[in-house]
């Protein structure tokens, strides 16, 4: 188990592959830790330096009390590269994590050469949508909303052939610790990075599921179109995590993407 101490947060993450290779990092999305990216890691290219980790109030990470803002998760992903001297990477953002990537690029641009951010967006949602979870979060906890959560996620194939590692899913999201998921949610009620990813031009990949009920598609392509040289893919019978659902095709595109930034 590696944790590091970061100012006011304590991060768990995990470095896999090439220790000296090219450094690739995942952030993963609202209600999960880093196992979001299980299925994954062992379909990538040898020869990467992959660093996964726990956001602040997810996982084994700490847990500070109170709202986050976007600008935290941001610093936080940036220290813990700093930390561990990765620089120069492909930058792989899930739903928040895709706007930690968004705000990274824009802030740490030394940071990051190119990124792929799935099922996301500059804006996600509304400040009164945001606040209305948080409120029904706050009076009745992450279980009240679970079940609506699970079907956001996850498309009607994946209910219907995959009930058990469903169930572990839901498990992950109602057990994220309340204040986390309310912090990070209250992050996402305040982020609007239209005009700063607006500005971005490095090598893009945006994904998304053809059945995401959190970010559809055009959500996701209308980001995609604001950066430039960014591309766009979808990953067909997919809710918001593709990379759970469609491994082999999620793996496939970041694969190609890898090939033709030519980061290896």
């Amino acid at each position: 188990m590696d944790m590091i101490e970061l100012g006011d947060v304590t991060l768990h993450y995990r470095l896999d592959g090439d220790p000296d290779g090219a450094p690739v990092v995942f952030a993963n999305s609202l209600g999960t830790d880093f196992r979001l990216w299980d299925k994954i890691i062992p379909r990538l290219p040898k020869g990467l330096r992959i660093l996964r980790y726990d956001k602040r109030g997810h996982g084994l990470s700490s847990c500070p009390t109170g709202d986050y803002a976007m600008d935290d998760l941001v610093d936080d992903a940036a220290m813990l590269m700093q930390a561990l001297d990765i620089r120069d990477c492909l930058f792989v953002g899930l739903s928040i994590g895709g706007i930690i990537a968004q705000g990274l690029a824009a802030r740490y641009p030394e940071l990051v050469r190119a990124m792929v951010i799935s099922n996301t967006a500059a804006r996600i949602g509304t400040v009164e949508m945001w606040q209305e979870r948080i409120a029904v979060l706050r009076k009745d906890g992450i279980e009240a909303i679970a079940d609506n959560i699970m079907e956001r996620w996850f498309a009607n194939k994946f209910h219907a052939e995959s009930p058990t590692e469903l169930r572990g899913w839901r498990n992950m999201l109602t057990r994220t610790p309340l204040d986390g998921y309310i912090g990070c949610s209250a992050a996402i009620a305040a982020t609007d990075f239209t005009d700063s990813t607006a500005t971005l031009t490095l090598p893009t990949l945006a994904i998304a599921g053809t059945e995401d009920g959190s970010t559809p598609p055009e959500v996701v392509r209308a980001t995609a179109d604001l950066i430039g040289g960014a591309r766009y893919a979808q990953v067909e019978d997919a809710g918001h995590v593709p990379c759970i659902e469609q491994a082999a095709e999620y793996a496939r595109l970041l694969n190609e993407f890898i090939a033709e930034i030519g980061h290896a």
